[in-house]
Order: C-alpha cells, then sequence, then structure tokens
C-alpha cells in the first residue's frame, strides 16, 4: 500500500497543510480510508461530502481509530489534528493514486464489458500469479473511487495490476483508462448493460470503447470479434498491437469447440491448444480466450499458461456451485445479470447431466424503455430450453419471463414463496440455477433452503 510522507501527499495533490500536519509533514503514511469503519493505524483517511451525509463528520472519529492524517475540504488551521486542505477530495484521491502507480510502475491490465469482466480478471491473475508479482481489483471497486482506492493499496514490488473498470454513462471509462494509463486494455463483451441510461447498444459499444482512451501507444487492445457493434468502431490504424479471440472465424485465435461437464468446461482453439477450466460456462471458454491472449501479450505462450487454470478461483455467486443437503446441485450466479448472461446460464444447466432441472430467476435491472422486450425475450428463449422442468420467477419485471414461458411455473410474491416453490425439488438428480441482478438479491433463496 501506498507510503509516503504528508508533505510528499501534498505536493502531489496541491494540498495546504494546517499547522498540526505543518509540524509533522515529514511523518508517513500509510495506506488510505474512506470508512472509519475499517479505517487502520496510520492511514490517510478521505471524508466525502455526499447527498445525505459529508464524511468531513467522521474526521475526529478517524483519528480516535488511529489515522495518521486526513484531507479536508472545510479550511480549518486550528483544529488540533493533522489536515491537509484541498478543494475536491475526490479529485485529490485520483490524483495521488495517479502518482502512485507511476512509482510503483508494474504493468497494467485494464478490464471492462457488459458480462463477465470480474471472471476475466480472476482467470487473468490465474494466469499470472505463478510468475509474477500480481494485484487485483477486489470486490466492486471498479469505479471513480474505487479504482483510486485499488491502485493505492499495491504493494510496492507489484509487477502486474489488474484492474476492472464499471461504468454507468458515457466518460466513465475513458476517465478510469486515462488514470490507470494501461498496457493491455481488455474488452470482454458488449451487452445490454446500462441500456436504459445509454439508450441502445451501439452507444454500450461505444461506452465499452472508451477503454483505449488512456492505453499506451505500446500497448495491446484485446476484444472479440463476435460482437458486430464493436468490431463496427474499433479502429486499425492505430499505434497499439490489436489481438482478437472468440467464436468468430475472423478472430486471431478462434475458439472451435465447447463441451461441458457437471463441473468443468473444456474447449479447444485454433493454436492447437486443448484448455480445460474448472468453471461452468460455453461463455467462459471466451473469457478464458481473452486472459490467455493478456499472458501471451507478457510472454507467457497458450501452451505453458493453460494448465494454471486447475487453480482458478472466481469471485462468489458466478456460476458458483454448492452441493445442498437434499444432493441438489445449486448454482449460484446471483451476482448480476443481463439478457445475455441469463441465457448463458440457462445454456449451462441445460446441459448438465441432472434429470431435473429447476430455474429461479429475478428482474435484470437498468434496462429502462426496453425491459418489456427483452425480459419477454428471456420467457421465450425458455420456450427453447426444453431441458428446464421448473421455473420460479421473482420481482415485477421478472413476471414477464413467467408469462411468456410454456413450462411448469410459479411466480413468487416473497423470497420466503420462491423457497417454497423450489423445496419440492430438491433431490440428488437437480440442479438449481439462482439467477438476477444485484439489486435483487435473489440469491437469498439459496438462504432459506437451508
Amino acid at each position: 500500500m501506498i507510503n509516503m510522507t504528508i508533505k510528499e501527499i501534498a505536493e502531489i495533490t496541491g494540498a495546504r497543510l494546517n499547522k498540526s500536519a505543518q509540524e509533522i509533514q515529514d511523518e508517513s503514511i500509510q495506506g488510505v480510508s474512506i470508512d472509519t469503519r475499517s479505517i487502520e493505524k496510520g492511514n490517510l483517511f478521505v471524508p466525502f461530502k455526499g447527498e445525505n451525509v459529508d464524511g468531513h463528520r467522521f474526521i475526529d472519529n478517524a483519528f480516535e481509530k488511529g489515522a495518521g492524517a486526513s484531507f479536508s475540504e472545510i479550511d480549518n488551521d486550528e483544529k488540533d489534528v493533522p489536515l491537509l486542505l484541498v478543494d475536491d477530495g475526490l479529485k485529490a484521491l485520483q490524483e495521488l493514486a495517479a502518482a502512485y502507480l507511476k512509482k510503483v510502475d508494474p504493468k497494467v491490465i485494464a478490464i471492462t464489458g457488459s458480462n463477465g469482466k470480474t471472471t476475466t480478471k480472476d482467470m487473468v491473475e490465474c494466469l499470472l500469479r505463478p510468475d509474477y508479482k500480481v494485484k487485483k481489483t477486489e470486490g466492486n471497486y471498479n469505479n471513480e473511487i474505487g479504482l483510486p482506492l485499488t491502485l493505492l493499496d499495491l504493494d510496492a514490488d507489484t509487477e502486474v495490476s489488474i484492474l476492472e473498470m464499471g461504468m454507468d454513462s458515457f466518460g466513465d471509462i475513458q476517465f478510469l483508462s486515462e488514470m490507470a494509463e494501461p498496457d493491455i486494455a481488455i474488452i470482454t463483451n458488449v451487452g445490454e448493460s446500462h441500456i436504459e441510461k445509454l439508450g441502445s447498444r451501439e452507444n454500450i459499444a461505444k461506452a465499452k470503447y472508451e477503454i483505449v482512451d488512456g492505453l499506451k501507444e505500446n500497448g495491446t487492445f484485446i476484444y472479440s470479434k463476435d460482437y458486430p457493434r464493436l468490431e463496427a468502431i474499433v479502429e486499425k490504424d492505430v499505434p497499439y498491437q490489436i489481438l482478437t479471440g472468440g467464436m468468430d472465424k475472423g478472430n486471431d485465435v478462434v475458439i472451435e469447440s465447447v463441451e461441458q461437464t457437471s463441473v468443468q468446461t473444456l474447449f479447444s482453439l485454433s493454436t492447437g491448444d486443448y484448455i480445460e477450466i474448472p468453471h461452468l460456462g460455453a461463455h467462459n471458454a471466451q473469457n478464458a480466450t481473452l486472459a490467455l491472449l493478456a499472458a501471451k501479450v507478457l510472454g507467457k505462450e497458450i501452451y505453458e499458461t493453460k494448465n494454471y487454470f486447475k487453480h482458478l478461483s472466481v469471485t462468489k455467486m458466478r456460476m458458483e456451485q454448492t452441493e445442498h443437503e437434499s444432493g441438489t446441485l445449486i448454482i449460484n450466479d446471483a451476482y448480476n445479470a443481463s439478457a445475455s448472461s441469463m441465457k448463458s446460464a440457462l445454456d449451462t444447466v441445460e446441459n448438465m447431466n441432472r434429470s431435473k432441472k429447476v430455474v429461479v430467476l429475478a428482474d435484470i435491472l437498468e434496462l429502462g424503455e426496453y425491459s418489456n422486450e427483452i425480459h419477454d425475450g428471456i420467457g421465450e428463449y425458455l420456450n427453447e430450453k426444453h431441458g428446464i422442468d421448473y421455473l420460479v420467477t421473482y420481482g415485477e419485471a421478472a413476471e414477464r419471463i413467467n408469462e411468456k414461458a410454456d413450462m411448469p411455473k410459479i411466480h413468487a410474491e416473497s423470497i420466503e414463496a420462491a423457497a417454497d416453490a423450489v423445496r419440492p425439488y430438491l433431490s440428488p438428480e437437480t440442479v438449481l440455477l439462482v439467477k438476477g441482478s444485484r439489486g435483487m438479491e435473489i440469491e437469498r433463496v439459496i438462504n432459506h433452503l437451508s
């Protein structure tokens, strides 16, 4: 984590030191915190002014818990704690993070996409960790606050920083990319996420493509030609290298076949390599291919790294498998949802070697005027999945899935009711998929089955 003197931090951010800070300006700060509940001794506290809560109220509490200094947008020379006075705490945090990243100077891999960015991040880490000192974005620290905190948590000897980049609207990815100046930029895919704010799938592709805006001229852009809206806007006459991977025959590395067992996904590449990953879902063959290309850019050939996948551990609630006491195989894919990821999850369940297949689907959020069309489409897609034995839906939008689906089904008005509907189907022959957007917290159904 960052280890700088108060004076150095002030010089980077343009902060003015109050009297208490001037007296200890040569003392070092270790780490940064924005939350007094988790602050550690010697941290720099960064208070933010929000709509409902002003973090400046907690400055005294931060020092009681051992903070070494604090940013402050409130000018208070007389306050008897060391303050770095700034006009904008968030901007100061971002400037400090960008400067610290340059000081550590790791290779930076930036990853965005409508789906799969967290899984791809985990895959890249898995492939590189045996040969490099690697640090990746933890949790959902992928926005204008989380990414600077991720950078400031880098160890001084970090060799590769893997950064997940999220977005809500135009300009978000551009800002993060220009802050991080990646050596490798990856777009996993282009789907429907954020269509409510961006208005069209074409605009989503444009917003994701902003990831190249900060890419170093000698860097590498990795994406898949499987997404026509993205392919249509990718500039080819650029100073950086471009590598592509996916099912489309025009990709540099082509996924030629995909198989799935109850515990893993297997696929072959046009390079002659056969890959096994201990993670379900045909869509993860593409995520893995992009990760392999990223490792290749850093000098590790596919045949050298592919066996590292046996040690893959992905973030929870992403096709996460557990066995219920009844013997039911539960697939918890409730971290988030889009139309494409929900369809991929249904495909995975359809191909699993269990005789009973039950799915619990909740709302896909942030779709705006497209919500009815997309949820209707999921219901119609379910009708093509003849292996699904029972459907449970939860949420106002997901009720449209229920209405379109032609199979044994129920729409639950509560999490408890959804769990009750599933319970009669629990058995060693059953696979249960739980899927929905993060805001629906549909994984609570699993808790009620305990």
